[in-house]
């Protein structure tokens, strides 16, 4: 891998070492404040215990909570007088399902995050359709799939009718997203100075300033560079990791969804970040809607679709959504997704089989026809020394496991 970028810090394990931190894009915050236009101390509060929800045991919380009420009072009066200034990224690649470069902000930034998501997200959300997904409350994935599972018995009147469907995604959607346009939709709902000047900071960052790399540098040169966020221009890329990235991606693409929603008027559509499926009766009608979506994304909002990842077909073949496979009354786990399950259980370590066998089992339970792969789920877990509930929804740890815990 050649040389990151002036500002990088590089670390093989999680050690940092000197840097010159790069001037920031972005403007500081305004120092013109008042609580009424501003945010409350209970505000930060919630949004320090939304952030630590899923994030507690890491290194940056631990740390932040060893002082919480100093640092929630210095985080405050900084963002109350204008001083903030997000700190460094961390930034690493992870190989599952595939190679791909993560930037996490620190713990102190990601409840700024929070803060602004609280504040600013559900007058966005409002507007949304309901047939957009991910990173909004109780729209995940077994939403999408049971929804586009509906939509499907919907246009085929319980599979008896033929129909198709056309699923496409976005290419190097995070990437390559242009903040300026994005910047222009945010702004357009957010009226308040202090709210505008916060959305601007935090879209407008560029993590790749000042970070800490972790891990092996030679892992970044599986990740294509059109995938890395480290080759884009300073007004394109949202780094991976942030909520913040997911929210606004979603206000991107809401402008996508209304589009195909009110000016095609697709009444059988959905998306989950950047995969979208349409379903109609008629393959031709699906043709003139992805040319005309092809014509509207890169003149609307600067993005092209992956002409790899386009697919017209007849529902009857199965339409793979979410990480399951729609079928004619059934739906099942994807099987790339069960096989790489089944190969993990049966060579990690003893002492991790009880949670992962779990979590596997709970993903293939969202899935209809899910018993076959169930029950070898349920024999590799055996195999391992775990018992199994009749049902094949849940393991127990060994005896000898619960011994030791109490």
């Amino acid at each position: 891998m050649g040389p990151l970028t002036p500002g990088t810090r590089t670390s093989t394990t999680a050690t940092r070492t000197t840097t010159t931190r790069a001037p920031r894009c972005a403007r500081s915050l305004s120092a013109d404040w008042n609580e009424t236009e501003g945010f409350t101390g209970a505000e930060l509060v919630k949004a320090y215990r939304d952030c630590r929800r899923t994030k507690r045991n890491t290194a940056s919380a631990l740390a932040f909570e060893a002082n919480l009420e100093r640092n929630l009072f210095k985080l405050h009066n900084e963002l109350a007088d204008g001083s903030y200034a997000p700190g460094p990224s961390k930034c690493f690649v992870i190989d599952r399902p595939k190679h791909r470069e993560v930037w996490a902000a620190s713990f102190r930034d990601r409840i700024v995050h929070h803060l602004l998501y609280n504040r600013i997200g559900p007058r966005f959300e409002r507007s949304f359709i309901s047939d957009s997904c991910a990173c909004i409350k109780g729209r995940g994935t077994l939403y999408a799939v049971e929804r586009l599972d509906a939509k499907v018995r919907s246009i085929t009147q319980n599979w008896s009718l033929p129909a198709h469907y056309l699923k496409c995604d976005l290419a190097n959607f995070f990437v390559s997203i242009d903040k300026r346009v994005l910047l222009d939709l945010l702004l357009a709902k957010v009226s308040e100075p202090f709210w505008r000047e916060m959305t601007e900071l935090v879209l407008m960052h560029d993590p790749r300033a000042d970070f800490v790399y972790l891990g092996d540098p030679r892992m970044m040169d599986r990740v294509p560079p059109h995938k890395r966020l480290m080759e884009q221009p300073t007004h394109r890329g949202l780094p991976i990791g942030n909520l913040s990235s997911q929210f606004f991606a979603n206000v991107y693409l809401n402008e996508m969804d209304q589009f195909v929603k009110h000016e095609l008027r697709c009444r059988h559509y959905i998306r989950y970040v950047d995969d979208f499926v349409l379903l109609h009766e008629s393959p031709q009608w699906l043709n003139e809607a992805l040319a005309a979506i092809a014509e509207f994304l890169p003149a609307r909002l600067g993005a092209r679709l992956n002409p790899k990842k386009t697919i017209l077909q007849p529902v009857s073949r199965g339409i793979d959504f979410v990480g399951q496979v729609i079928r004619p009354w059934v739906r099942h786990t994807r099987k790339r997704t069960f096989n790489v399950g089944i190969a993990r259980l049966q060579e990690m370590p003893a002492d991790e089989v009880y949670q992962a066998a779990n979590s596997y089992f709970g993903l293939l339970r969202q899935a209809t026809g899910s018993h076959h792969e169930r029950a070898q789920l349920a024999n590799i877990a055996r195999k391992r020394g775990h018992a199994v509930n009749r049902q094949m929804t849940k393991a127990f740890r060994k005896t000898s496991q619960r011994g030791d815990q109490q």
